[in-house]
């Protein structure tokens, strides 16, 4: 198990929690991840010092480095196969590449995962808003899994979806 203070790849903790920021929590665009790196590598010239990530590009370099474990990608190529009008959108005559991994084997990995041991809550709920209409957050909270933890009939459980 990698130390508490191993970030890779990235640098460290900083570098770790700004690539979050801007890439998954804020979403920023490539552009403005560029003009905010500009004016962070501006602040710090008296320091003699650099941004975390040079641009965008080197942000997700760094991002798409992270080890995502053992489940190989797949891919395959598919195109409309129906009908078609005389003309055609662009989308019906363009083939598209798919990529995918066996979700059955990444929530494996994840929940084989011993990082997560005490950061995942396995309890099938129920929850409710105001209006008394379920409210549905994760796979947890969903019918199906409710269904499996609370049916005395496994095999009924199952074919309830």
């Amino acid at each position: 198990m990698p130390a508490q203070d191993d970030w890779t790849p990235f640098q460290d903790r900083v570098d770790f929690e700004t690539a979050d920021f801007l890439f998954r929590r804020n979403q920023m665009s490539g552009g403005d991840i560029d003009q905010l790196l500009d004016l962070w590598g501006a602040s710090l010239i008296p320091h003699q010092a650099a941004p975390p990530f040079a641009d965008h590009e080197d942000l997700y370099n760094t991002i798409d480095a992270i080890h995502t474990g053992d489940v190989p990608w797949q891919s395959f190529t598919t195109s409309y196969t129906g009908e078609k009008p005389t003309n055609a959108p662009s989308w019906m005559n363009t083939e598209y590449e798919v990529w995918w991994r066996d979700p059955r084997a990444v929530a494996q990995g994840m929940l084989s995962n011993p990082d997560f041991k005490s950061e995942m809550d396995y309890t099938p709920y129920h929850e409710y808003d105001t209006n008394n209409e379920q409210r549905f957050c994760d796979f947890f909270s969903g019918d199906w899994v409710w269904k499996q933890a609370v049916s005395a009939d496994p095999v009924a459980a199952r074919e309830y979806y």
